[in-house]
């Protein structure tokens, strides 16, 4: 018994498919090189980032082996479309890094988390992993603070985005800059996970004034994500 994860199973080659296809068909295989043939009595779970439908279709992914693994389904959203998970993946990054590195650091300062939460994540969970495992082996004390963090990330920080949501014509003057302060509303929500306090701080103003300028710009939390 037990399980097996097979981590991005679009990449694994036509050889190794056939092999696991048998596995899963008759619960059985046979060492490289060996030749009594054993038995295999577990659990596959597999993930990938790849469309298997059209691996399958291009003829890169054998099809009966796509049903064979394609019984239960869970899609799970780019790390950028969770940003509220940001926190609770970080601390168990933070723990693990600092138990397997003997380190004492135990968390990240606003600050660093901010910068995190603002980050898209391209490379998702793994470049997150990548970022705090970086800053855990060159700290030296309890907090991970700016300074800790790449400096791609820390520049990203203070970047102010360009909205590529304006009509280039056809607008007036005050047209475009309600239309500009509404998208950085909208990306502070984005990047602070819908909690309005802390898109305020973010932004450098007060909540009260955060709330006035979504009411004039008709910017509610649900629509946070368009």
């Amino acid at each position: 018994g037990g399980t097996i994860f097979f981590d991005e199973i679009g990449n694994i080659p036509p050889d190794t498919q056939s092999k696991l296809l048998r596995v899963i068909q008759e619960k059985e295989f046979m060492r490289l090189g060996g030749l009594e043939t054993l038995s295999a009595d577990v659990r596959l779970v597999a993930a990938t980032n790849a469309d298997l439908e059209e691996r399958v279709s291009n003829g890169e992914f054998r099809e009966d082996l796509y049903y064979r693994l394609n019984v239960i389904t869970i899609q799970l959203p780019p790390l950028s479309r969770r940003v509220e998970d940001i926190p609770l993946i970080s601390q168990h990054f933070l723990r693990m890094y600092s138990n397997e590195n003997e380190k004492s650091t135990r968390r990240l300062t606003p600050e660093a988390m901010d910068v995190l939460m603002a980050h898209p994540w391209p490379g998702n969970v793994r470049e997150l992993e990548n970022v705090i495992e970086r800053a855990v082996v060159l700290s030296t004390g309890e907090e991970i603070g700016l300074d800790l963090l790449p400096a791609g990330l820390r520049e990203g920080e203070t970047a102010v985005p360009t909205p590529a949501s304006l009509p280039k014509t056809g607008v007036s003057f005050k047209e475009a800059v309600s239309a500009y302060e509404r998208e950085l509303i909208v990306r502070a929500l984005q990047a602070c996970g819908g909690v309005q306090k802390r898109a305020a701080e973010r932004l450098k103003v007060k909540p009260t004034t955060l709330h006035e300028m979504m009411k004039r710009l008709q910017v509610t939390i649900e629509s946070r994500a368009s």
